[in-house]
């Protein structure tokens, strides 16, 4: 695997679309300082997953994109792909199927940072995760940068470990450690939360289960109830539907009895007609049987007349003729009174027809007014049957909505019990006092919450001081040991120069220092020790002034005189204390270049300085015999003579020892008290460390403690807030009932209105009926009237006609006899006429057989008068039985329609009460379907002794039952089967979870010996790669790695090296080229062992001389036949070794360019 190109665009300095090709293994970026090579490292680094924008040089992460220049505005993002050659495969699972492998970041203005892999958007640990135990990733040792050789020679032992780990590729075990760790962690607070929650939950089972079981118990009783009800609902429908049959019966009876009467009416109305043609036909047989004994009548009259007068005409032809003559006077007045008589009765019939008529037009008017009353009867018959039918659904509508309105009545009591009781549990869910101790251990909670956090936040701030002050105490010691060090090694020095310096000042001599001793002079100071010469002109003085130097100081030579008796071996000079009275020397002198509290001007006034012996040789023709020139290498001319004074190698001149001395004196006084500050503050720092140790120890068993404490309260709160949560649930769930039955009580208050409304409109509607019927009943006692007023006007104008009718018949017929009688008459006085003149002309003639013929005649008409009187009677006798018919017709008739009239109302009333009987039926039908029920279905299972009364008993019990009952949780059998299923799944879930703890547990100590095996194994073989590398860099010395604790999961590493020839006790010591080469050799030795399958160094050979820069890049040469090798250099010789050369410009101003040349070519280029 290597990288083979990276695509830039608006990172950093490189706004345009950039890309960087890798076509070899060895690329070497150039440019000059500033031009943005460092950005291309930056660019891996930030893909790779760098979330700190420190490690880019930034402050921010929006830092990354171009922020304009003096030419160029702004851009919105940036975006860096990096494209991998994986043909080696060395990506393994997923991403071995992939050649080439796209990874790309890119960032906008508002902070949003998007992953891509292989085009595919994903997350920063995909990105990760893929270079885990590949040597790659943001901050490897793959990526070798600016201060990082510092940062990794300089590392802890714990970071310095982390450099070994990914070498030996246990950073993915260290992951899935620590993901292992978390899931562990997580783990436990899930088995305590589970533990907390199951022992609240068996809690809240055991309490369930109880009220489960009162639900049970009460869910048994309604179910009893509500089939008690329904087969009472049953009974009462069976005692109504008994009823409603019997009306139904009675209907039956009625309409057969209005049948029955109707049917009498009816015949007598056709009797009633029948009787009147018969009546027409008896009045008419009547008139003529009456016409007919009137005539028969005036027959008998005439023929007795014949008879007397024939019998007396034999006898008394005079008087008979006398008699005829009396008898034409007679009829003649006879004629004239029926003439008289008829005129009278025509008189009287013309009177009486238009009486008659009028009587008869008023019989048709009374007949009409008749049909009219009886039109307007059945009018009124069809309106009050309309009304009946009409009137019926408003009364089965106030019926069903009166029994609605008492059924929902009943369900809005029923929903008010169970509100009140569903409310009064919730007040107590309200009221429960367990609330106020959730409150208060919340607060309690939160209290040791605050206490804990101020704890940890205590305990971290102890923790960081007391760590802060480990350093601070580690860096004082090896401060205090590095200055003990400088101490011992300036001690031994100033001892080294003590020892040369007496040596060189004469103090080496025993006899000397012994005289001296004697002489109390071995402390007086020597003239060297009183001289201050100018920096590079020390051989110069030393040259000049010789043993002069060693002269030791006194305040008087007089004394001399009896001391030098004593002096027997060696050589000694004696300087008589003379303070300087101020720097009279001369420009150019060798004076002017001393400092003396003594006056030494006899001894330097003479010399004068030349900067080298040319200008010293120069000088010399200009000087005296007396004078002289000296140089600050210590060559001394006269005028003809040069004088050259040369120390012994590693020995300095007498004042150079001196003022080394000095400075070494003070050095050493000042580090000394350095180092007495060192210990006081070490052992302040140790103080305080002890302090804080043990104010962390404290803290820490305070935090424990409240920690503790604080899992207790929340365990409790846990507890209870469980409680309440179901309380909560359950309080939730009951204000959800109860608002879902003050929506039912709502809707059905609304239903209740609307029954009412209803109720009112049918009531209304009755009313108006009622209204009507009165109406009605009063238009029909109306129509009744004016029908029997019109009938008996009727049967009374009948009546008068008929009489009018009988009169003018019998006037008629008198008038009819009478015209006959008349006309007999005439027809007498005619035959009287004629008789007379046959009695004239029979006076002569015997007239006893005419007699006998005429009393014959007589008889005969006798006879048939009584005939016709019979007739007559017998007319009578037929018109007046069928007059007393027709009115026994029409009193029957009207009976028959009173009784119609009777059953009609009596049928209605019973129609009504079997309609209000089939709304009940139907009412409590509906009731069962409310229910889901059926009739027929709780018919047939309703037991045979059952009755209304024993049921309505065993309701009452029922009832009394469950209200003994109390408050039920009817949801208690739901949560409870819902909590007993979470029971089974918590304690599937926490023998789950116990699996698990033991398979992480597993896991880890799995991974713990895996990490220990590869860790050692790593750790010996890059020891071994490094004590390889090492002399190869440097030609020679040594370095090693150092566990510093026997735990190979914790201990940390650190690196010793020893360049040849040094023996240090700490790489602190080593130079900056001598730490970056061995960081090198370091990391070199890692790349060995577990190669990264490129890296990238940033000016790596910056502190390196040529030598080491050829020894650098010959081992990046040889180890770039496995290793892609992309680095920064400003080094010719790291240049020429590249074989693929990019240069990067910045010829405008803040954005950066990238030119490519192919070293290898250009080779070629210039041997052609």
């Amino acid at each position: 695997m290597r990288l083979k190109a990276i695509k830039l665009a608006g990172f950093k300095s490189f706004v345009d679309p950039t890309t960087v090709p890798f076509n070899t293994n060895m690329t070497g970026i150039v440019g000059p300082n500033g031009c943005g090579k460092s950005n291309t490292i930056d660019a891996v680094r930030w893909v790779m997953g760098e979330s700190s924008a420190k490690y880019l040089r930034g402050d921010a992460m929006t830092d990354v994109i171009f922020n304009g220049s003096s030419e160029r505005k702004p851009v919105g993002k940036a975006s860096v792909e990096l494209v991998f050659d994986n043909s080696d495969k060395t990506l393994k699972g997923e991403y071995a199927a992939y050649n080439e492998i796209s990874l790309r970041r890119q960032v906008s203005r508002d902070g949003q940072s998007l992953y891509f892999l292989n085009g595919t958007k994903c997350r920063r640990k995909d990105i990760t995760d893929i270079f885990l135990g590949t040597g790659l990733g943001p901050r490897s040792y793959a990526i070798i940068e600016q201060g990082m050789i510092s940062r990794l020679i300089e590392a802890k032992p714990e970071e310095l470990r982390v450099y070994v780990e990914e070498a030996a590729g246990i950073s993915k075990y260290k992951e899935r450690r620590r993901e292992t760790e978390n899931r562990m962690r997580r783990t436990h607070e899930n088995l305590e939360r589970l533990q907390d929650i199951r022992e609240e939950l068996e809690r809240q089972l055991s309490h369930l289960q109880r009220q489960a079981q009162a639900a049970e118990k009460y869910k048994e009783l309604k179910a009893q109830e509500r089939q008690k009800k329904a087969q009472l609902q049953a009974l009462k429908w069976q005692a109504l539907d008994a009823d409603y049959r019997e009306r139904e019966l009675q209907i039956a009876r009625h309409e057969t009895r209005f049948e029955e009467q109707m049917a009498a009416q009816r015949a007598a109305d056709a009797a009633i007609e029948g009787l009147r043609l018969d009546h027409q036909q008896r009045s008419d047989e009547f008139n003529q049987a009456q016409s007919k004994y009137y005539e028969v009548g005036a027959q008998i009259a005439r023929q007795e007349q014949k008879l007397e007068h024939q019998a007396q005409l034999s006898l008394q032809l005079d008087r008979d003729l006398a008699d005829a003559e009396k008898a034409i006077f007679d009829s003649q007045r006879a004629l004239e009174e029926d003439q008289l008589q008829r005129e009278t009765l025509s008189e009287e019939l013309m009177m009486l027809e238009p009486e008659l008529e009028m009587l008869l037009a008023e019989q048709e008017e009374s007949a009409l007014h008749l049909l009219e009353a009886e039109e307007a009867q059945a009018r009124w018959q069809d309106d009050w049957d309309a009304f009946t039918q009409r009137a019926s659904e408003p009364t089965r509508q106030a019926e069903v909505a009166q029994t609605r309105m008492q059924a929902t009545e009943q369900q809005l009591a029923r929903l008010d019990q169970q509100i009140r009781r569903l409310q009064e549990e919730l007040q107590q869910l309200q009221d429960n006092p367990e609330r106020e101790e959730i409150q208060l251990l919340a607060e309690e909670v939160s209290e040791q919450e605050l206490q804990a956090d101020s704890q940890q936040e205590r305990l971290d701030t102890l923790q960081e001081q007391t760590q802060s002050a480990r350093e601070q105490l580690e860096a004082l010691r090896t401060q205090r040991d590095d200055g003990k060090a400088r101490l011992s090694q300036m001690l031994n020095r100033k001892a080294t120069l003590d020892a040369l310096q007496k040596a060189a000042l004469g103090q080496g001599s025993e006899a000397v220092s012994h005289w001296l001793e004697s002489h109390q002079l071995a402390r007086k100071p020597r003239l060297a020790e009183q001289l201050q010469v100018e920096a590079g002109w020390e051989r110069a003085v030393e040259t000049v002034l010789g043993n002069y130097l060693q002269a030791v100081m006194i305040d008087q030579l007089d004394p001399a005189q009896h001391w030098l008796g004593s002096f027997k071996e060696g050589q000694l000079t004696l300087w008589q204390n003379q303070p300087t009275s101020g720097n009279t020397a001369a420009p150019g002198s060798l004076l002017a270049k001393v400092q003396s509290k003594q006056d030494i001007s006899g001894l330097l006034a003479g010399v004068k300085t030349a900067p080298d012996l040319a200008q010293a040789l120069a000088m010399r023709s200009a000087i005296s015999a007396q004078e002289s020139v000296i140089t600050p290498d210590g060559i001394w001319l006269g005028r003809s003579w040069l004088r050259v004074a040369r120390a012994a190698d590693g020995e300095g001149g007498v004042l150079a020892r001196q003022q080394e001395l000095e400075v070494l004196d003070d050095q050493i006084e000042e580090l000394d008290i350095q180092v007495e500050e060192w210990d006081a503050d070490l052992d302040a720092a140790q103080l305080r460390q002890r302090s804080l140790e043990q104010q962390r120890d404290t803290a820490q068993r305070e935090q424990q403690q409240v920690a503790q404490k604080l899992i207790t309260l929340k365990s409790q709160l846990s507890g209870k807030q469980a409680r309440a949560e179901q309380f909560a649930l359950r309080g939730d769930k009951l204000r959800t009932e109860v608002a879902e039955l003050q929506e039912l009580q709502a809707l059905e208050r609304e239903q209740l209105e609307v029954l009412r409304l209803q109720w009112q409109e049918a009531m209304s509607a009755i009313d108006t009926d009622t209204d009507e019927r009165e109406r009605l009943q009063t238009r029909r006692q109306q129509v009744q009237q004016q029908l029997e007023q019109a009938r008996q006007e009727g049967r009374a104008q009948q009546d008068r006609t008929h009489q009018l009718q009988l009169k003018v018949q019998t006037l008629k017929s008198r008038e009819q006899g009478l015209q006959q009688a008349i006309s007999r008459l005439a027809e007498q006085m005619q035959r009287l006429q004629e008789r007379k003149a046959q009695i004239l002309a029979n006076q002569n003639r015997d007239h006893s057989a005419d007699l006998d013929e005429l009393k014959l005649q007589l008889e005969e008409m006798l006879e048939r008068r009584m005939d016709a009187e019979q007739r007559m009677q017998a007319a009578r006798h037929a018109l007046e039985a069928v007059d007393s018919q027709l009115r026994q017709l029409e009193q029957a008739r009207a009976e028959a329609e009173n009784n119609a009239l009777a059953v009609r109302n009596e049928l209605e009333k019973v129609r009504m009460e079997c309609q209000a009987l089939d709304i009940r039926r139907q009412a409590l039908i509906e009731q069962l379907q409310e229910e889901k029920l059926t009739l027929k279905d709780v018919l047939e299972n309703m037991p045979e002794e059952a009755n209304a009364a024993d049921w309505q008993q065993e309701l009452e019990r029922i009832g009394e039952r469950i209200q003994r009952l109390g408050a039920i949780n009817l949801a208690a059998i739901e949560e409870y089967q819902v909590q007993s299923e979470r029971k089974v799944y918590l304690d599937a879930q926490n023998d789950d979870l116990q699996k698990a703890l033991t398979t992480l547990e597993g896991a880890i100590a799995k991974i713990d010996r895996e990490t220990r095996t590869r860790f050692k194994e790593t750790f010996d073989k890059m020891n071994a790669g490094l004590a390889e590398l090492f002399p190869k860099v440097f030609g020679g010395g040594h370095a090693w790695l150092e566990l510093t604790d026997e735990d190979m999961l914790s201990t940390g590493v650190a690196i010793m090296a020893r360049p040849p020839g040094k023996k240090n006790s700490t790489i602190h010591l080593l130079s900056g080229g001598e730490k970056a080469l061995t960081a090198i050799a370091l990391v070199f030795s890692i790349f060995q062992l577990n190669p990264a399958p490129f890296c990238m160094l940033d000016e790596v050979d910056a502190p390196l001389d040529d030598a080491n820069v050829g020894r650098y890049a010959r081992l990046v040469k040889a180890m770039s036949e496995k290793v892609q090798f992309i680095y920064i250099t400003h080094n010719k010789i790291a240049m020429e070794m590249a074989s693929q050369l990019m240069g990067v410009t910045m010829h405008e101003p803040g954005v950066s360019r990238l030119v490519s040349v192919d070293v290898e070519e250009a080779a070629e280029l210039i041997d052609q």
